[in-house]
Formats: structure tokens, sequence, C-alpha cells
């Protein structure tokens, strides 16, 4: 056998909640693209972190191309010849993409010459970005393409990837798989996280399969089911979704007509967007990152309220200059695809979280009540399968699949009327996304009008009842899910409803 590229032995990392890592032995090859598999909460990003020097393993060996190693920093990582893409994402947004780049890199190249490379580079591996723009100014696909192009700027030996493609969209995730084999054939070895069962089964040569922090298994994932994975990885097979034809109701969302110039150089143009939400229906936009969406979601939720009043209404009433707060009240929940910094305050504890969006446990007078505030937090822990160390336990300190767990369970709780959501399985194991997706048409099923914002087309596929698709500000016009395609809405997502032949079954 040939000399591992990494070999990892006995590495163990306890917290004073959890045992995250419990004595972990792996072995990756030179040319080897490595899947390691778990549920949320298993130990994989922590595994991921030691291997990157973010984090300080407690004890156990680790060797790299054959010599042991005490990997102190991710600078030491990078030096070996180890780059990683974090789930979440490790970037200044008051710097450029280029400047962010930079930082990463070991100085040797001036500015000018990093922006050329990656504008080389995102133009070889299809990953478009501008390296002038403000990282502020990115949606959560884009911010993951700068982290993406960086770690393959370094040209790496040992490339890890935690959840890489969990806001691409299908064509792009080809496009990255196209470049992973090419990284592959060229001796570079991957370690590659992902909840993706199909994604590891058609792209991963061996997969390591942990479960509470410990290495259950090791296989072959072409050799395996995705019914035989999801056994290994969380015991038993997910549920699978029953979804009933909805009979929609009255109409709870409409937006009409709805322009907005965009509030920065580097935002969308929202350009005469219409749509309707009826209760009782899922309406899904699909979409490449990028192209409206986080402006659309702002000017729905009243986070922009520059909309003109009447473009925008909730159960008949005109919202479109209120604040989200007064939105709220008419029965709006909101969950955005930034979990840290605007789904949750990461130094707040979990109870905390709740009073954002939540005030059942504050009285007429404005008085908090704690153990209310601790209870409803535990009952979302519980009812939710959130792996945290308690109702006070801080928001940071959860993996990033769980707080997605937490935060969605917040809003599903509150029994909106009107439910909108970004991203609702972004970085959740398979069988938390099917609890997911099953609380979601439940809640459509007792009368909830539900808009879901996905880059993940199946996602979108299962849950919704209608499909729109966004593509440069513009919305196209909708189409139900019983006559859509995944290749047509592939190709709408250049714009190109007007001239496609199926267009013909859209409805408005």
């Amino acid at each position: 056998m040939t000399q591992a590229r990494l070999q990892l032995e006995g590495i163990t990392k306890a917290y004073p909640a959890v045992v995250a890592n419990d004595s972990v032995s792996l072995s990756v090859q030179p040319g080897e693209i490595h899947a390691v598999l778990g549920e949320n909460g298993a130990g994989k990003s922590t595994l991921m972190k030691i291997i990157y020097g973010a984090v300080a393993a407690d004890r156990g060996q680790m060797m790299f191309d054959g010599r042991e190693v005490t990997i102190r920093n991710p600078q030491e990582a990078r030096a070996l010849g180890i780059a990683m893409v974090f789930q979440h994402f490790s970037l200044f947004e008051t710097l450029t993409v280029a400047e962010n780049v930079l930082l990463g890199l070991d100085r040797s190249q001036s500015l000018a010459q990093v922006t050329q490379a990656i504008t080389a580079k995102a133009s070889e591996y299809g990953l478009p970005i501008d390296p002038l723009r403000p990282v502020h100014t990115l949606s959560v696909g884009e911010r993951q393409r700068v982290e993406i192009i960086r770690a393959l700027l370094t040209n790496p030996k040992l490339l890890i990837l935690d959840e890489p493609t969990s806001v691409l969209t299908p064509q792009a995730v080809e496009k990255l798989f196209e470049t992973l084999r090419l990284l592959k054939t060229q001796g570079c070895s991957i370690l590659y996280i992902s909840h993706k069962l199909h994604e590891i089964r058609a792209l991963c040569d061996t997969c390591t399969v942990m479960r509470g922090g410990k290495v259950v298994a090791t296989c072959t994932p072409a050799q395996e089911t995705n019914a035989s994975l999801s056994r290994m990885m969380i015991g038993s097979e997910p549920a699978q979704l029953a979804h009933r034809e909805s009979t929609a109701g009255a109409a709870v969302l409409q937006v009409k007509a709805l322009s907005l110039a965009k509030s920065d150089a580097f935002a969308v143009d929202l350009d005469g967007i219409s749509l309707t939400v009826h209760a009782g229906e899922v309406l899904g936009i699909a979409g490449v990152s990028g192209n409206g969406q986080k402006e659309l979601m702002a000017a729905i939720s009243g986070e922009d309220a520059r909309a003109s009043h009447g473009s925008i209404t909730i159960a008949g009433q005109a919202v479109g200059s209120l604040p989200a707060g007064e939105r709220r009240e008419l029965g709006m929940h909101f969950v955005p695809e930034e979990r840290l910094g605007r789904g949750a305050v990461p130094v707040m504890s979990l109870a905390q979280n709740l009073l954002l969006t939540r005030q059942e446990a504050v009285s007429a007078s404005g008085w908090i009540t704690p153990s209310q505030l601790k209870a409803q937090a535990q009952a979302i822990i519980s009812r939710f399968g959130v792996k945290a160390g308690g109702a006070n336990a801080a928001a940071r300190s959860l993996s990033g699949g769980n707080l997605q767990k937490f935060i969605m369970g917040r809003e599903i709780s509150a029994q909106p009327k009107l439910l909108i959501v970004s991203q609702p399985t972004w970085g959740v194991d398979v069988g938390a996304a099917a609890q997911i997706h099953a609380e979601i048409l439940a809640l459509r099923d007792a009368g909830c009008a539900v808009l879901v914002v996905s880059e993940e087309l199946d996602e979108l596929m299962e849950l919704s009842d209608r499909l729109q698709v966004i593509a440069k500000g513009k919305l196209s016009p909708s189409i139900a899910r019983s006559v859509a395609s995944v290749e047509l809405i592939g190709q709408w997502m250049s714009g190109l409803w007007e001239t496609s032949a199926e267009g013909q079954h859209a409805a408005a």
C-alpha cells in the first residue's frame, strides 16, 4: 500500500457538556476522496478543525505524509498543504473578496496578482465571483464560492470540505465534482463532509461513519444504498415524507409588481416581482444564489421597509412600509439563511434567543419570566432533537445543523399564519431534514401559508405545491409541482422561462 497522506490514531476531544471525538482513527490515501458521514453533532466538524489546527486535540496522534505532526494553528496546516472550507465561513465582512483571499495565502503575491488569480480560478471552475466586492454584500452561496476559491488557490495536498454543496445549484454541484475529480487525479486528497447521501455515493471512494463522537463503520459508498448509509449514520432510515395534495385557501401573502432599487452597489434590483401564497400551500422559490433572493426576503420580512405600502400585503393588510415587528403581529415568522448573527445571537443562550421573535414569556408590563422562557426552549430542544447543553447553552456552542433545527423549531412552534424560510435544511442531516420537511407540511396542512426559498431543487420538489424561479431580480410565472421538472427549473434559473416551450404549463 502507498503511504497514507493523513493518518489519525485515537484522536480525542472533550468539552464540558460533550465528548466531541472519542478515540477517532482514520486513514486517507493520496488521491482519495474520503467522506466523513454522521448526523448533526456526531463530531465531524470538530475532527476537521483538529486536522486544520483550529482546535487542539486532548490526545491522539496525527501523521501527515508519513511524518508525525502537531498542527498548532491553521497557518501551520496551510504550510503542510492542508486547506479547509468551513461550513460557517471565516471571512471578514468589511474586506473585499480579494483582500480576504490574500489573508489566507503566503503573502508572496500582491493584491493585484491575487485578484487576477481569483478571476482565473473562478472561471476555470465555474464559480463566478467579483474579487472587488465587499464580503458583506455577498449572499451565503457567493461567500461559499469565495471559501472554495481561496482553498483551491493554495494548491493543497489535502482539501477539507465541510458541507460544500449546501447552497449550490445542481449545475454548480456537477462543476464542483468535476473540479474535485480533477484534483484527485493530480494526487490531492479530499476529506468531504456532507449529509447528501447520493453525493457521497457518486463522488467518494471511502466513507468513515461517525456516531456520538466515535467511528462506527468504514465502507465503500458506491457499494451502499442511501438506506444502508442512513442506518449506519442514525441507526435507522429516515421517515418517508407523506406529501398530500393541498387545497389552497385565501391569499395570505401577496406581492404586487414590487420593484426596488438595490440598496448598495453590489445588491440586486428587484424588477416587477409578483407572487401570492395562499393558506394551506407551500410556494417554493428556486434560483442561483445572488439573483435577488436576499433582497426579496428582506422586503417581505420587513428588514427592508422601502417598498410602497400597498405592494406587499399580509392577510389583506398593506405592510410594505411596516417594520418586521408589526408584520410578526399579523402572524408572519421568518427564518433567514444566516444562522449566526441574524437567526440567532451567538453569545446569547438558546432561551434568550427566543426573545428575538417570541414574546410569550414577556408580560404586558415588559417583565420576562426566565422559567417560562427556559421551558419553551427546552420544549423546542426535545421536539426537534437538538443536541445542546440545555436551554442555557450559548447559540454559538451548537453545531450548524443543530442550531438550524433550533431556529426552525422556534418559528414553527409559534404556529404562524405565514412562515417564510430561506434554506430550511442547510447543513442538516437526513433524519433532521426529514423532520423539518414533515413539520413544514404539517403547518401547511393546518392552514399556514409557507414560502420556501432554497437552492436545493430536490427539497423544493419535495415540499412545494407551486414553484417560481428568481433570476436577475425577476420572478418567473408559477408552475405546479406536478408538471415541473428539475431540468425545466434548472433552465428557468438562467432566466429562460419566457422562451421555454414548457412555460405554457405555467399558471399565475
